[in-house]
């Protein structure tokens, strides 16, 4: 690998007095001004996404769709585009002005959501998602590497960790402005809207506009040395667009082929790989009977597999890092496997309070988004905080936090359920968030941990891949699937879904055995990184 491929940032010129600035940005408000403003992107971010919860019984009666239908259209379609296009547009990041994506990105998503105002069909909302999956895909993996330069390591779990607390917040948010904007919206024009408008519709709309005016804020940030915060500075790359360029044609087919012909080998795996993830999606096809999911699905497995037999071939050493580190591999199965039942409780709550409890979405909307955004703020918070203690007192501590979400989030999810009372269910949707929540500053931080800074947005963006294809794209449409299974064999809508949130909790077994993985080898995988990076030729000691 050339020395141009290993550098970076255009911005990050090396000067003295941009090092000393940096240096000084890194220890004073303003590098807390530019977490606090990431953290709102994040919020949006979540806001945009998240709003289809409060929003899906609506939907499904005016687009006549199914439980699964709607857990395709919040997971799947979202997830497989957000997944595919974040590894490209991390490895962007990893080169390019990471500001500057992360307000493209911004204003992208932001249009999309908008315009989901304007579907009056299935097809055409999944078209907006699709949209609103590519334009949030840029935005995590920059901030991850932007916040990894601006503050030490010792401080890394907890930064991103308050970071990621807009995911709770934006969810929060999102739940309580879709319910208020669509009980309102339906009592003022309960017939003869404007433009035939439904308050579903002008709920994207609303929420979706002002993300466009939070992007030219964002553009105003002071863009980080790359690597400053660990002495491995960075230098400028000097085509960064032609590094987006290859990263795109690694994962879009048939484009991912020209990179593979030179390599007969890598050409035949792949070829093996397409055809056993084809017979797969097939086999789950005919099993559930949901054609779009699993070729979604199956698309979205061929092109992370593509990608890194890619990245073996362009940068084997990025590839060594993350694959070839047993506690990196483990971490990246952990979280995300948890997350299956997050982002499947999370969509799926909100719906069943509505037809378990005769209640306004305004007030579901209100009690559910609030304890959410508090809930989830104070655990992830604290969740960094603990971590990066526990870091301090032994190399593996950080994963003591996936102990902590599994078995604090199921015996809250299940009270949650099966509680006859409300107010009971809004009290305790506080408790389940903040447990849930609470290991969100780990794996990132974990991954950061495990890379050579100019890997770091490749390495956080691998994390939400994974994160993205178990937890967002299974989770919300698995629970649906059940639900509409059992509802079919007699039990109520209600009692279905409320019998298909339980059922979830069966993925925390998998779950604890890769927490206890990752915490066996992460003390040696970390303590040998700068030893296997000069291993492989690369510069870590600059």
């Amino acid at each position: 690998m050339s020395t141009a491929d290993r550098t970076e940032d255009p911005s990050a010129t090396d000067t003295g007095s941009e090092r000393s600035t940096t240096e000084q940005n890194s220890s004073n408000w303003y590098a807390h001004y530019v977490l606090g403003v990431l953290m709102l992107v994040y919020i949006f971010n979540f806001i945009d996404r998240n709003i289809l919860s409060i929003l899906a019984e609506d939907i499904k009666a005016d687009l006549a769709i199914t439980d699964a239908q709607m857990g395709f259209l919040y997971g799947t379609v979202f997830a497989v585009f957000y997944a595919v296009f974040g590894i490209p547009l991390a490895r962007f990041a990893d080169v390019w002005t990471r500001r500057s994506l992360i307000a493209l990105g911004l204003s992208f998503w932001s249009a999309m959501t908008a315009a989901s105002g304007l579907a009056r069909s299935f097809p055409v909302l999944a078209v907006c998602r699709v949209g609103v999956g590519i334009g949030e895909a840029s935005a995590s993996p920059a901030a991850y590497s932007m916040l990894s330069d601006y503050y030490p390591p010792g401080k890394r779990a907890t930064v991103i960790a308050i970071y990621a607390a807009g995911v709770y917040i934006g969810a929060g948010i999102g739940i309580f402005l879709g319910g208020f904007i669509l009980d309102t919206w339906q009592a003022t024009y309960p017939t003869d809207a404007p433009w035939n408008l439904r308050g579903w519709q002008v709920a994207f709309m609303a929420v979706g506009v002002p993300g466009l005016l939070m992007a030219l804020w964002v553009r105003t940030l002071r863009e980080p040395v790359r690597g400053i915060s660990e002495g491995l500075v960075a230098a400028q790359h000097p085509a960064p667009f032609k590094v987006l360029g290859r990263e795109m044609a690694a994962v879009i087919p048939p484009l991912n082929l020209l990179g593979l012909k030179a390599h007969p080998k890598a050409l035949r795996t792949n070829f093996l790989a397409a055809v056993g993830i084809a017979l797969a999606a097939w086999a789950l096809v005919w099993l559930t009977g949901s054609v779009a999911q699993w070729i979604a699905s199956g698309v979205g497995v061929y092109v992370t597999v593509s990608w890194a037999q890619s990245l073996q071939l362009r940068d084997p050493a990025t590839y060594a890092l993350m694959f070839r580190s047993r506690a990196f591999v483990y971490t990246m199965l952990a979280f995300p496997t948890t997350a299956f039942v997050g982002y499947g409780a999370g969509f799926w709550i909100p719906p069943l309070m509505l037809r378990l409890h005769d209640v306004s979405a305004t007030e579901v909307g209100m009690y559910l988004g609030l304890g959410s955004a508090m809930g989830g703020f104070v655990g992830i918070t604290l969740g960094g905080v603990l971590a990066d203690h526990l870091k301090r007192r032994f190399p593996g501590g950080r994963l003591i936090l996936g102990y902590i979400t599994i078995l604090g989030t199921i015996p809250f999810l299940l009270w949650l359920v099966y509680t006859d009372s409300l107010a009971t269910a809004y009290i305790l949707n506080f408790f389940l968030t903040a447990f849930a929540a609470s290991a969100g500053g780990v794996p990132p931080s974990t991954a950061a941990d495990l890379v050579l800074p100019r890997m770091r947005a490749v390495a956080g963006a691998y994390f939400i891949l994974v994160n993205t294809f178990l937890g967002l794209a299974l989770g919300p449409y698995t629970i649906g699937l059940i639900s509409d299974y059992l509802y079919a064999q007699g039990m109520s809508d209600a009692e279905s879904l409320r019998m298909a949130l339980a059922l979830a909790l069966l993925t925390f077994i998998p779950a604890l055995i890769f927490v206890w993985l990752g915490k066996r080898h992460l003390p040696a995988d970390e303590a040998a990184r700068l030893e296997r990076a000069k291993a492989l030729g690369e510069s870590a000691d600059d």
